[in-house]
């Protein structure tokens, strides 16, 4: 019986096996998660139904499992027809998770298709599939190390 914020078993699993520098991937419910899913990486579906799990949902449960070393959001369109005038509300969202984690809020934006390159890399061990309905809610985090108490 698990005590802990993160009880997936699939998910415990994949954290398990990666490392310092090993990437994960939390996808909104408009990412395309099957077809461009990394040669090394595990998809776990989240998708329940529409905003059932959320993105911010999954990152508050590894921010209680693993510790996050970076975390990279996907770029959003700044001058074609489906523009957004500001970045994505969410973003400030998973900022503010990620500080209150003690992990270093700062978010690196990656161009729109770098990023789908970027998740599809050897190093992405797993890519979570979430039904979160928020534009740009796609973030890439990297697995950092787990500190001595000595």
């Amino acid at each position: 019986m698990l005590k802990g914020n993160l009880i997936h078993p699939q998910l415990l699993e994949t954290l398990g096996r990666a490392g310092h520098g090993s990437r994960i991937l939390i996808a909104d419910g408009n990412y395309p998660a099957s077809t461009t899913l990394g040669p090394n990486a595990t998809l776990i579906s989240l998708n329940l139904a529409p905003g059932v799990v959320s993105c911010t949902q999954v990152l508050q449960s590894i921010l209680t499992a693993v510790p996050i070393e970076s975390a990279a959001v996907m770029g959003y369109d700044k001058t074609g027809p489906h523009r957004l005038p500001e970045p994505p509300p969410i973003w400030s969202e998973f900022a503010s998770l990620l500080r209150t984690a003690g992990t270093s809020d700062e978010l690196k934006e990656i161009e729109r298709f770098q990023f789908y390159r970027e998740s599809q890399q050897d190093d992405v061990c797993t890519t979570i599939a979430t039904a979160d309905q928020r534009v740009f809610a796609n973030l890439l985090l990297t697995i950092g190390v787990v500190k001595s108490e000595s």
